[in-house]
């Protein structure tokens, strides 16, 4: 694409008498990938909102800003998103930052971009470094189309139920490249509810430690990601890739074929529950398949 030299415009129709919301992206790790643009906004807006002011001071102090900060994470967010858009409208600027990456991704400020466009404020962003196109960009793994899913739950139990919901879905047609963020202490744990979901050949990559000194990706079947960091403990930020199923999978008809056979002796809620254990989806999924399957043999 040409570089061109814009005018931005307004993100709504609405007019700009009021304040502006300015949503700036900030270095995941290395400090010098900060942009102009964005020293530039936090040098100039009234206040910088923040998850951690102790985080953010850190960022602040490397590049001599002063602007005063005030939190704003998942427990204080909705209390004060009110006061904040009663601010805006009477003309303040504020810019919305994360401890790392692009605000709202994982992060807090969605409440109050919300809040703010209901309101008919001003907001624009100020792009840059975020963890997930940079992960998913060095994985080797297909970058298009692409799920990012957050943190997944932090029990077993709740973990593999996502996967397995995810698994029905790429079983109904589904193929994307899966990224979540996940905590160090939790990633060996995670990669093993994987492997019993989504088999143990899954093309894989782990990022750690993006844009710093040490960084790292690990990139591998997910028996070969999880054998790496069984020897070597994980450390830092984390994240987690898995590539799309092979074009030769054929679960979706073994699921067909195991349900034809089951209900040629079993009633539909039975053959359900017998497939879901043998194909290891979620049994309201199966029994939907079932039933369809069902009408189809007796029409």
């Amino acid at each position: 694409m040409a570089d061109t030299e814009t005018t931005a415009s307004p993100s709504n129709s609405c007019s700009r008498n009021g304040g502006e919301l300015i949503l700036v992206a900030t270095p995941i790790g290395n400090l010098s990938d900060i942009s102009e643009r964005a020293i530039n906004t936090l040098n100039s807006v009234e206040a910088i909102l923040c998850e951690d002011t102790r985080v953010t001071a850190k960022l602040l102090l490397s590049r001599n800003i002063t602007t005063p900060t005030r939190t704003l994470h998942d427990h204080n967010e909705q209390d004060r998103t009110p006061f904040l858009v009663e601010k805006l409208l009477n003309g303040a600027r504020f810019a919305v930052v994360s401890d790392a990456g692009t605000p709202l991704v994982s992060d807090p400020g969605y409440r109050l971009v919300r809040a703010a466009i209901a309101a008919g404020i001003t907001i624009t962003a100020i792009p840059g470094a975020n963890a997930v196109i940079t992960a998913l960009t060095l994985s080797g793994l297909p970058p298009q189309p692409f799920t990012f899913l957050g943190f997944p739950p932090p029990r077993s139990d709740a973990r593999k139920n996502g996967f397995l919901t995810l698994r029905a879905v790429e079983q109904a047609g589904l193929s994307s490249t899966l990224i979540w963020y996940e905590a160090p202490h939790r990633l060996i744990d995670t990669l093993t509810d994987m492997i019993d979901v989504f088999g143990s050949d899954r093309e894989a990559a782990v990022g750690r430690e993006l844009t710093k000194k040490f960084e790292e990706m690990i990139r591998g079947r997910l028996a070969d990601v999880l054998a790496h960091f069984q020897s070597t403990a994980p450390r830092g930020e984390i994240t987690l890739l898995l590539g799309p199923a092979d074009e030769t999978d054929s679960s979706a008809q073994d699921l067909d074929t195991h349900l034809i056979e089951a209900l040629r002796t079993h009633s539909v809620k039975d053959a359900a529950t017998l497939v879901s254990g043998i194909i290891k989806l979620p049994k309201r999924t199966v029994y939907a398949r079932a039933l369809e399957l069902s009408k189809e043999l007796k029409s």
